[in-house]
């Protein structure tokens, strides 16, 4: 083993997506303005900057426009704006469209942008790198750095070259400190490092739980007469009964449209599989037709926070930052959180800027939070925070009328003197005696198909021969509880097959396909007892998404 070695940063950010990107080059922004030198790294586990960004996506640009006001002239792709967006209810032979008067006017996406938030995020980073910052992708955020005083002093990247069985390879490279001042943790929703920040520092000890739902998404290429430019379709209801939920189709650029289907993963019967209801969902009268005759050609899968305002934790500890979907900004009933991503981000480096001014910088950024509950952000969200929990309660019929009055009454300046709460996503399953099986149709390889296939098209890459980043605290709960008692609900919930229960000797054997996974986070939330965890494996693994 070598010894470590490190580099010192003013600011280290894990994560190169929407929020990560932004709050470097507003740090950057600020330095330059001010004649200040800040140094910044951004570290990305994807293989580049993108290949683990995956979104709708409908992008709502007002942070962008307080970023980089330029940002049409700069080249950004953003170029599809959002010309009409029906909002459909679908029974099993048809859709019935909500006019949108019903619709509260901040979900209106007319005049927004759908497009590539991989390829936003590539803009991004070359923008970022234009000012001075550093992005490594294809390293991991491993582990966290902690001084005498428990205070974050950055992060430790991942050892490369390390077998199954947890000893080093003749390829070995040990991995690199990255020390900083201030250490912002832009890991996405359910990052890996961000729980442990979290429980360490009881982040949440004030916060609802944090709920999500799973995303499911393709890339289609239709054909010319059936592709509509700026044309963007919101869909609830069937095949969903009871579970809270949705599908998406945005029709892009270049013939292609941009679909999936969301599931919140607070779902009760244990027999449910979000990836067949997605395959369900295409085939329904109004939705195949526009398919027939195109090809698919991308696949991806990601669990977004769907908990809200409430369910948003404390920003800041000793050293550090939560910004984007690590903190849960997105606006659940609009859909949208990429624009809360990079206004959260925003706000984070202004108050690191400032503090790093001081003569002695305090080790806690007050200036955020304080700062995000004056924000157009947090007004936004309190505005929205009874939608997902009013629907997850009282059924989608039912509980989209509470919903759907309480936001009207709060774009009228009525607000309501009351927050609905949240269940954990792991503790809703019911066993398995008590719910109903379901059959779902056999895939026809031309509009549905099987899970094997799909995660081909999401260009998953993982190294074999290295420790399994899927990790079971017990690995006996597998079979006595989540067999025995759920008929093993991982093997439906995961997109990608990565569990499978297998016959040995007769007894049955949960199998990790590991090599399978898309780092969507599912099994890492949804389990019954909370047995599974997820890892990063080796940096520049998983899935390797051209533009979604």
């Amino acid at each position: 083993m070598s010894e470590r070695e490190s580099m010192e940063y003013d600011v280290v950010i894990v994560g190169a997506g929407p929020a990560g990107l932004s709050a470097a080059i507003r740090l950057k922004q600020l330095a330059g303005k001010n004649d200040q030198d800040i140094t910044v790294c951004v570290l990305e586990k994807g293989a580049e900057v993108g290949a683990h960004i995956l979104s709708g996506a409908i992008i709502d640009p007002i942070a962008l426009n307080e970023l980089i006001p330029d940002w049409r002239e700069r080249g950004a792709p953003l170029t599809v704006k959002v010309t009409e967006s029906p909002h459909w209810v679908l029974t099993p032979k048809k859709h019935l469209t909500l006019p949108s008067i019903f619709l509260p006017p901040f979900m209106h996406n007319k005049g927004f942008y759908t497009g590539s938030l991989g390829s936003l995020c590539r803009w991004l980073a070359t923008e970022a790198e234009s000012l001075g910052v550093d992005i490594f992708p294809g390293f991991v955020a491993a582990d966290i750095l902690y001084d005498e005083n428990d205070q974050v002093k950055g992060i430790v990247t991942g050892d490369m070259g390390v077998g199954k069985d947890g000893k080093a390879r003749p390829d070995f490279q040990p991995g690199m400190e990255l020390r900083g001042r201030y250490t912002f943790f832009a890991e996405g929703a359910r990052g890996h490092l961000t729980k442990r920040v979290i429980r360490k520092f009881e982040l949440d000890a004030e916060s609802q739980p944090q709920v999500y739902g799973l995303g499911i998404k393709e890339l289609w290429e239709v054909l010319p007469e059936k592709h509509v430019a700026g044309r963007v379709i919101h869909t609830q209801g069937w095949p969903l009964k009871s579970e809270v939920g949705g599908g998406f189709i945005y029709h892009q650029e270049n013939n292609q449209v941009s679909l999936g289907f969301v599931v919140g993963l607070g779902y009760s019967n244990p027999y449910l599989s979000p990836f067949q209801e997605f395959q369900r969902w295409k085939e329904h009268p109004s939705i195949r037709p526009l398919l027939e005759g195109g090809r698919r050609i991308a696949y991806g899968a990601r669990v977004i926070n769907e908990g809200g305002y409430q369910a948003i934790p404390k920003l800041i500890f000793p050293g550090g930052a939560l910004i984007g979907c690590s903190a849960g900004f997105v606006n659940v009933p609009r859909i949208k959180g990429t624009h809360g991503a990079m206004k959260s981000a925003m706000l984070a480096a202004e108050a690191a800027f400032a503090a790093i001014q001081k003569e002695t910088p305090s080790d806690l950024l007050q200036d955020y939070p304080d700062n995000f509950e004056k924000s157009w952000l947090a007004t936004e969200l309190k505005n929205a925070r009874n939608a997902e929990p009013a629907i997850a309660h009282f059924g989608p019929l039912i509980g989209s009328a509470i919903a759907g009055t309480d936001l009207w009454m709060r774009s009228l300046g009525i607000k309501l003197p009351f927050t609905l709460g949240h269940r954990p996503d792991n503790s809703t399953l019911v066993s398995k005696d008590k719910a109903k099986k379901l059959n779902y149709p056999k895939a026809d390889g031309t509009i549905s198909f099987d899970r094997l296939s799909s995660v081909y098209l999401s260009n998953t890459q993982h190294d074999e021969n290295e420790p399994c980043h899927l990790k079971l605290k017990d690995s006996s709960v597998a079979i006595k509880v989540n067999w025995e008692e759920y008929d093993s609900p991982e093997s439906r919930y995961c997109p990608a097959g990565v569990y499978e229960i297998i016959e040995e000797d007769s007894k049955p054997r949960l199998q990790i396909n590991a090599q399978n996974c898309l780092h969507c986070k599912t099994c890492d939330i949804k389990d019954p007892t909370g047995n599974i965890e997820w890892v990063a494996p080796q940096g520049g693994e998983g899935p390797n998404y051209p533009n979604m």
